[in-house]
């Protein structure tokens, strides 16, 4: 009877010590957590596709961005920024060794930003890049309202309300914001100028621009802005047949492929 009890002792023993080793193991999170950021008008669903196809390689956590179709520019960029600052420390804090930004169309924009003004993300995937208020400010779109904006904001008004026409892949709707909040989204020398904020990427960091055949800005090549950011062995300037909204998905796996890669 006292061999079977040492035995059963033993054996439990020896489970109690496997499961101790085998703990910390387990309790590990993933080396990499991937925040989305959605388009102009959109919602963090609009990246369920994309987001679906990175979890063999990152945690993913997609946010509703102040320019979704719900808040309607309810903060202005910097603020934005901030909300993506707080998202990429709790994840850091979280342990995990490498945090990328991945932002659609406007969501990309705002990756950007982000690196242009903070050095703690560790990659951009920048997918079908979007909005563009120096272009659309030198076509004369909107620019009666930039400019009534930046006078309302030098005078103290900068919280009073503004009506504009909302432009995006073609479409508008008018929206109606604060004067400063819509001067930070469409300065075309502000936060949203894509190839300033490239060139003023705090560190250099691994960079993918994927951008489809079919959207507006394939033809400005990667001179635009890509080429504008801190070179780093990583980066790569991705081209794949599809048009703006479907840049995402299409590109998925080679995106995936990317991060995989990433040394």
């Amino acid at each position: 009877m006292k061999i079977h009890l040492q035995r059963r002792w033993l054996v439990a023993g020896l489970a109690s010590l496997l499961v101790g080793c085998l703990a910390p193991a387990w309790a590990q999170p993933k080396p990499c957590a991937m925040l989305l950021m959605h388009g102009k008008w959109g919602h963090p669903n609009n990246l369920a596709a994309f987001d679906r196809q990175m979890e063999p390689a990152c945690d993913t956590q997609s946010i509703e961005m102040p320019w979704s179709r719900r808040r309607n520019y309810d903060q202005p960029y910097p603020v934005a920024i901030a909300e993506i600052a707080a998202h990429v420390k709790a994840l850091h804090d979280k342990g995990y060794a490498r945090v990328l930004l991945a932002g659609h169309s406007f969501g990309a924009n705002a990756a950007l930003a982000y690196m242009a003004t903070h050095a703690d993300a560790d990659g951009v995937i920048a997918l079908a890049p979007g909005h563009s208020p120096a272009f659309t400010y030198g076509k004369g779109i909107g620019k009666a309202a930039v400019d009534q904006a930046r006078q309302m904001v030098a005078e103290g008004k900068g919280t009073d309300m503004l009506d504009m026409e909302d432009f995006n892949q073609g479409k508008s709707r008018p929206v109606r914001m604060r004067a400063d909040v819509l001067l930070s989204y469409f300065d075309p020398e502000g936060l949203g100028h894509m190839p300033q904020s490239a060139s003023m990427f705090k560190k250099a960091v691994p960079f993918l621009w994927v951008i489809g055949t079919k959207d507006p800005l394939y033809p400005a090549g990667p001179s635009y802005a890509f080429e504008k950011a801190p070179a780093h062995p990583a980066s790569q300037y991705l081209v794949v047949e599809a048009d703006h909204l479907g840049t995402p998905e299409v590109a998925a796996p080679q995106v995936l492929a990317w991060v995989r890669a990433l040394p």
